[in-house]
Parts: C-alpha cells; structure tokens; sequence
C-alpha cells in the first residue's frame, strides 16, 4: 500500500477514475457532519471527512446504512449503497483544535500502483481534495467536492443470503512544522452496507447471470490491481467490464500446457452449450489442476464461495450467455 500525495492530480489516470468521476455526487441522501477520524484532539483537525456519518448518535463517526434506505444516495434496493464523501483539510469544526497548516495529505488505496488494494474511488478523493490545497496549504477548511463512494453488499451467497459490506477510508495528514516539528493525523472512516430488509434478489441487483459474473466475481477479485485489470493484464488477460467476456469464451490461454491439451478458458460446444470439463477459468475457480496448468485464483485468497462456482458452471454449460438470465443462477 502506497498512499498518494494529496497535490493535484495523479500521474496516470484510469478508466475507472475516470468512471468514478462522473459519479460525482451533487446532493447527499443523509446530513453530512464532519467526522475527525481519531487520533488526538489537538491534531485532528489537520484532516477530517465531510461524510453522513449517524452511528453512534451521540458522536457519530460511522456510515451504516441498508441498501436503497434514504441514507443509500441511490434511493435503489441494487446490491450497493452510496455515500457522499470528501475530505477537508485545516478544519475548524472542532474549537480544541487550531491547525497550522499542512504539508500533505495522502488517502491510502489512492495510486494504481499494482497491488490489489488500489480502489479507483480512493483515487477520486484525493484528485479532489487535492485540486483545492495549495500546498503547503494555511487557507481553513479546504474541502474536496464530494465522491460517491459505493459499499456492496456481500452476495447473493447460498439460499440467497447476502451479508453486509465494509469499505474503510483511511488517510494521513502532515502538519507544517511548529517549532521544527510537524504532527500527524491519522484517520479512518467505516462505511458500512446493510443488506436490504426486502430481502437478497439477485435479479435486483444484476442484469443477467454475466452481468452477476462479472459484478460479483470478476470485478472484486480478478479485475483488481496487479492482476487482470488493465494495468497488470497478468497472463495477457485482461477481465475488466467490457473486455472480459470476448477474452473468456472461445479464447485459447496463454498457459501452454491447457492450450496443448486443448482447452479454452471458456470452451464451447456449440452456440447453446458450453464444457466446463474443458474450460481453464472454471477449473481456476475450482483448483483442480493438473500439474503444470498454474495455480488456483484468485491468487493466494480464500476460494470462490460454492453458489458462485456453481453460477460459473451452469452459465458454461449453457453456453455462456452474454445477455439474459442461465436457470439456477438468479
């Protein structure tokens, strides 16, 4: 993990950033308060975020919220809840704290620099906080516009049971010098997103058994940095929204031996019927590999959950599908 310096805007800019920064949100669902993240009181002003935090009441510094709930910014029951969020620096909410300006400002998670943490819309809130600093930066109350920041859900896993999901922001702050010696402010902000209390539908929250496919597995853990998003490309692969599909069915992989023994990563049969026996991602997932065809992903992480396997397995056998909906996987 590499945070980024909060100066301007970052070296290299991705298609995700860039899908990011029109999710700019204009209008936050919830009252934002300024949160200081922790750390002490006579540093904590030196960064804070600009969020709808409401847990716990008395002094809230958490977002908690139930997906498409009036604090979900999307109004919609889709799998994810967004949150309005910015970063300010030199904060004068809190009377304890006077901040002599800082040097810097990084938000961890904000650089593509080839580990899998890199989040694009960490990217997106340092660019903007750091389109307003002038650094080093005296001016009070410099705010970033807002990003949305979106929390998914954690499933639909088997019977249909989804669990809640946690994004964490996390940045440091670098005081000028106040007597040769510059204090640090660190902080943290835990989003959280509730499943809703209408239940757990994958036909809510996708649009067909691909889209699922790529939302629920490629995206969070295959397209992810140093692997096969568009920076990494790892085994010429590249499975970000948009590519994955015409790089999977049909494909012959770069890994000699399957291709010698003549697999694809999605092999088909004909246009309704696919083979999983022969198809190199589904036996990724699974891990059963003969020797000499790589190892089992996602990469040194826990395996798939089952539901989705199986969700890879019947979309293969019907002979993968980019539109509608495979029966049993919805």
């Amino acid at each position: 993990m590499r945070p980024q310096i909060a100066s301007g805007a970052p070296p290299r800019v991705t298609a995700l950033l860039a899908a990011a920064c029109a999710a700019v949100v204009t209008a936050g669902a919830a009252p934002a308060a300024i949160v200081g993240g922790g750390g002490s009181a006579k540093s904590d002003c030196l960064a804070v975020f600009d969020a709808p935090a409401n847990e716990p009441a008395r002094r809230p510094r958490t977002v908690r919220c139930a997906d498409g709930d009036p604090c979900d910014a999307d109004g919609l029951v889709n799998g994810s809840c967004e949150f309005p969020i910015s970063v300010c620096a030199n904060s004068t909410a809190d009377a304890r704290c006077v901040s002599p300006g800082v040097t810097r400002v990084t938000v961890a998670h904000s650089v593509d620099d080839g580990t899998p943490g890199f989040d694009p819309e960490m990217q997106a809130v340092a660019t903007r906080l750091g389109f307003v600093l002038e650094l080093p930066e005296a001016r009070a109350d410099r705010c970033g516009a807002p990003t949305a920041v979106h929390v998914a859900v954690d499933g639909p896993r088997k019977n249909d049971r989804c669990r809640k999901g946690v994004k964490t922001i996390r940045l440091t702050a670098l005081s000028m010098p106040i007597a040769g010696r510059a204090r640090a402010d660190v902080d943290r902000l835990k989003m959280i997103c509730e499943p809703s209390p209408a239940g757990c539908d994958a036909r809510a929250f996708f649009t067909s058994t691909f889209d699922r496919i790529q939302t629920q597995i490629l995206d969070r853990s295959c397209a992810v940095g140093g692997c096969h998003d568009s920076q990494s490309t790892r085994a010429d692969l590249l499975l970000e929204r948009g590519a994955a599909y015409d790089n999977l069915v049909g494909r012959t992989p770069t890994n000699a031996d399957a291709a010698a023994a003549g697999w694809r990563r999605v092999t088909m049969l004909d246009a309704t019927h696919g083979d999983p026996a022969t198809s190199y991602a589904f036996h990724k997932v699974t891990g059963d590999l003969p020797p000499g065809f790589g190892e089992r992903m996602p990469l040194h992480r826990a395996r798939l959950d089952e539901t989705l396997v199986d969700v890879i397995r019947r979309w293969i056998e019907a002979g993968a599908p980019v539109e509608g909906w495979v029966p049993g996987t919805d």
